[in-house]
């Protein structure tokens, strides 16, 4: 595996953790992680790349080795003032190339349309934004946030790392029984009694009280000037999940100017687990 460096800023009052696979002079690349998940996550994607590449990978905070955020729960803003803040420290001139999973897709997509200036070429992998809300739900969406504040959430604690590296192989069979243990000892930390948790914060799992408004993500997305490569895993059950069809599928995508769909074979949700090599080909194809 190629070996990457730590390094920590101080990020909008948190200490924050980058994650670097180094090549001085070397394009750069910033990868975004999803939910729950860590910026060593994009490992093996690494490990698949062909060309020289300058990599950078932030925990967000409340992730990984990321402090954690210092309000009762976590707010999607957040996220893109602190990309903004990393930017500033790591590649302060000029426009950057953003590759974003999930939840760091749906950020980086924001972000590429706040700051259209600042991207110039956008991979959002399996970012689809949330299902669109109504007005009259936000009564009872603030009164699940109030009641989960006081009856705050927990991480399940695992045995040891071998455990939670078996519970990583269940939720996705595709991992290797290698990469599975690998993740486990990124995705985890030794809690002493308690056993071991995954290295994140339990707010995460704290409903945001504020509705999630499509129509003003969609101008976001509206506004982004930056080539966009937006790729799915044939087989991801997010779609579903989400409850969107594939008219709202198209109508997402389309709101970018300049996109390029792919789909992956044999690949859910996890693409960088699943199949970094194809991601690897995809990405250095369109970002060169």
């Amino acid at each position: 595996m190629k070996a990457s460096e730590s390094h920590f800023l101080e990020v909008r009052g948190l200490r924050y953790h980058v994650r670097r696979w180094p090549k001085p002079g070397a394009p750069k690349m910033f990868l975004l992680h999803g939910w729950m998940d860590v910026s060593a996550s994009f490992q093996f994607f690494s490990d698949a790349l062909r060309g020289e590449w300058d990599l950078y990978a932030p925990d967000w905070r409340g992730y990984g080795l990321t402090q954690w955020g210092k309000a009762d729960c976590y707010w999607l803003p957040d996220y893109i003032a602190d990309l903004d803040f990393l930017l500033d420290r790591l590649q302060p001139e000029g426009a950057v190339n953003l590759v974003g999973h999930s939840l760091g897709g749906n950020v980086a997509s924001l972000y590429a349309g706040v700051r259209p200036e600042r991207v110039a070429r956008l991979v959002n992998l399996e970012g689809f934004g949330l299902p669109p809300t109504r007005p009259d739900e936000a009564p009872r969406r603030y009164a699940r946030w109030l009641a989960e504040l006081h009856e705050r959430p927990r991480l399940r604690p695992y045995k040891d790392f071998a455990e939670l590296a078996q519970r990583l192989r269940q939720s996705n069979p595709r991992l290797s029984a290698e990469r599975a243990a690998f993740l486990a000892r990124h995705w985890g930390r030794d809690a002493g009694k308690e056993g071991v948790v995954l290295r994140g914060d339990p707010a995460h799992k704290i409903v945001n009280p504020v509705l999630y408004r499509y129509e003003e993500v969609r101008a976001c997305w509206q506004q982004v000037r930056a080539p966009v490569l937006w790729i799915d895993g044939a087989e991801s059950a997010t779609l579903k999940r989400l409850e969107l069809d594939p008219a709202q599928h198209a109508e997402r995508r389309n709101s970018f100017a300049n996109i390029r769909h792919v789909v992956v074979p044999d690949s859910g949700h996890m693409l960088h687990h699943d199949q970094p090599e194809a991601l690897a080909r995809l990405i250095e194809e369109f970002l060169r």
